[in-house]
């Protein structure tokens, strides 16, 4: 599997140096092919009745900027061009550019210092931010900032080149008073930056693209990194395909612990998940009272009675299963807290925890580093603010994410738009499936009986792991778009993996 990679800044500024030595292909050169990726996907998205406002600084992220105003401009859309002259000399590809468009006829280039009035924006109209890109180092103030806040309020679609201006690439923002310019649409370069990623950058990136530039593949491959986007071609390399002659058996028995008074629905829908991602047998351990309802609902399951009737309170043998997944509707019971830890005292094989198992080791920290290597937690942001520690930083959480990946050796899905994987070796691959109308009660129960079919069935956890979140959301994505975000449910997720299925067999 060969994943997106997700580079630092400074990496990225080495890949244009190695591109550029290497092709060869000069600086300028690469820049036009920058521009241009940007210009065509531009006249796709606006149309040449629109007039075009390119705001430039003065560095390389400007001379994109002036790249792409000439080659509109020779389009026949209408373009006004301003220079923010906000340090002392310009870049040597930008000055080049910049000649290039002095002598234009009908293109007007106005120069912006401190002292000027703000720029005039209707709101009609589409403005180019190529003010700063991704090398800022610290927060725009002053001037600057009013240049931004102005285009802010504008009313006009932006179109951010690389990064929106004020934007860090790889670390965040002032989320209380940010100086960022809030994009609808972000054109960025070869690989998506880590900002995008993170949900409170969400206002500032807007739907943000990747286009290829041509960096140099071989720099790339040999560049170490440790965040990584999913793509649909890395699934495809992970799906195992059957033997004609495979039979029930080389696909492992399942055990699924889970439900309580009032919770079976969980249960059932972790259940149905799993049936669907090829586990070859299932077992689910179910209190006395929840009995009914699963041999009702899941009919290809087959059903462990625990003894009470309420809760999880005692462990099946365990000596038959390949994989265990527990927490779906579990509940908090004391009881079902010390089968919890009997659990993960006596077994050795993979376990994956999400929901209450995940709330309960919250309050049992010291037992998390009795799981056995290479289980699999699921939590939701603030189920793993139980686990390790609380942040409203999503840049400190993802590191905080990493590090108990490391410490515990274990997998932890961090779930979420974009769902962060976290490996013991410190690895971070971020999920691009799915949607906003998954965030509903139960869709975290799909993805527990998914990744727990596929462990059993033979897929390593982290394969598991990152299939499983791109099916799930894979099959949200399905399922938004036959019954509408506001409209879908979990279980359509489940009649759709199905089809997920399809897009990578």
């Amino acid at each position: 599997m060969c994943a997106l990679k997700i580079l630092p800044v400074e990496k990225i500024r080495e890949a244009d140096a190695y591109t550029i030595a290497h092709e060869p292909v000069s600086s300028t050169a690469l820049m036009e092919r920058a521009a241009a990726a940007c210009f065509r996907w531009i006249v796709k998205k606006v149309t040449d009745t629109k007039r075009v406002r390119v705001v430039c600084g003065m560095g390389n992220n400007g001379g994109d900027g002036l790249v792409i105003a000439r080659l509109l401009h020779a389009a026949g859309y209408a373009v006004d061009v301003y220079i923010i002259r906000h340090s002392g000399e310009p870049g040597v590809d930008f000055t080049v550019n910049f000649n290039l468009l002095a002598d234009l006829p009908g293109l007007v280039i106005t120069d912006v210092f401190e002292a000027d009035p703000l720029i005039e924006i209707d709101e009609e109209d589409v403005v180019i931010d190529a003010i700063l890109g991704s090398g800022l180092t610290r927060p725009v103030t002053g001037w600057m900032a009013d240049v931004i806040d102005q285009i802010n309020h504008s009313g006009a679609m932006v179109i951010s080149i690389d990064v929106p201006s004020g934007l860090f690439a790889d670390k965040a923002v002032d989320q209380k008073h940010p100086k960022v310019i809030m994009a609808d649409f972000t054109l960025t370069f070869q690989m998506p930056k880590l900002a995008f990623l993170v949900p409170e950058n969400e206002r500032f990136c807007g739907n943000w693209k990747v286009l290829g530039i041509g960096l140099h593949p071989e720099f790339i491959e040999q560049c170490e990194c440790n965040n990584y986007l999913i793509e649909t071609d890395d699934c495809r390399s992970l799906y195992k395909v059957r033997s004609k002659f495979a039979h029930k058996g080389h696909f492992g028995h399942a055990l699924l612990i889970a439900g309580s008074t009032g919770k079976y629905g969980a249960s059932v829908m972790a259940a149905r998940a799993c049936l669907r991602s090829g586990v070859g047998l299932l077992t689910v351990h179910t209190p006395a009272d929840g009995f009914q309802t699963i041999q009702g609902s899941v009919h290809e399951a087959m059903v462990s009675i625990d003894p009470d009737d309420s809760c999880f309170s005692a462990l099946p043998v365990l000596d038959t299963y390949n994989a265990i997944g527990v927490g779906p509707g579990l509940g908090m019971d004391e009881q079902s807290a010390a089968a919890l830890k009997l659990l993960i005292q006596q077994t050795h094989v993979p376990l994956v925890l999400d929901a209450d198992a995940l709330n309960i080791l919250g309050e049992n920290k010291t037992w998390l580093s009795f799981l056995p290597p290479g289980s699999i937690l699921t939590p939701h942001p603030k189920e793993f603010g139980r686990l390790s520690e609380p942040t409203d930083n999503h840049f400190n959480r993802l590191e905080l994410l990493r590090a108990f990946a490391v410490r515990y050796r274990l997998y932890i899905v961090l779930k979420g738009a974009f769902t962060a994987t976290a490996t013991p070796e410190g690895d971070l691959f971020f999920n691009p499936t799915g949607n906003p109308g998954m965030a509903t009660g139960g869709s975290g129960d799909v993805l527990t009986g998914i990744i727990l079919g596929l462990r059993t069935s033979g897929y390593s956890a982290r394969d598991a792991c990152i299939l499983g979140v791109w099916l799930h959301g894979k099959a949200g994505d399905l399922a938004a778009k036959k019954y509408g975000q506001p409209s879908m449910l979990p279980g359509d997720m489940i009649e759709m993996l199905g089809k997920a299925f399809k897009k990578i067999s």
